[in-house]
């Protein structure tokens, strides 16, 4: 192999490395966020940088976006799951809205009520729920006085 040869298939590799985790990269860099997915709730529990304690316990599908700002908590979750939410949860006007989407969730902007759990906002999907945070002090105050 001649050293022309030997450059290109370097060139080769890079180029093929890069495509398989380029869009992550771009992801994080440019937009800072970052997107991971959970089979259930016990992987998310064990895996996931953000807490979100109203994840229901049959909760499958859970797809996570997080900022990569260490100035920013921002995140979504979108989850497939049957049960109710789970901890302290109430129903209240919605007066936030998520930094991001995510595919197949719900339009934040036509829900008229969230469920506010703590720093969490909550709507029902298609299949689950879908959350964001953080939400407003508006939200968690209406919530407080439930």
């Amino acid at each position: 192999m001649n050293a022309r040869t030997a450059l290109a298939a370097s060139a080769l590799i890079a180029a093929a490395g890069f495509s398989l985790t380029g869009c992550a990269v771009y992801e994080e860099l440019v937009h800072q966020q970052s997107t991971h997915t959970f089979d259930d709730l016990a992987a998310f529990r064990a895996e996931a940088d953000v807490d979100a304690p109203w994840i229901p316990a049959d909760a499958t599908d859970i797809t996570v976006r997080t900022s990569t700002s260490e100035s920013s908590d921002d995140a979504v979750i979108l989850l497939t799951g049957d049960f109710a939410l789970a901890g302290d949860c109430a129903d209240v006007e919605r007066r936030s809205a998520p930094v991001w989407t995510l595919d197949g969730a719900p339009d934040p902007y036509a829900a008229k009520t969230v469920f506010a759990c703590g720093d969490w906002s909550v709507i029902t999907a298609d299949d689950g729920w879908f959350g964001w945070t953080p939400n407003s002090d508006a939200e968690r105050a209406d919530a407080r006085g439930k």
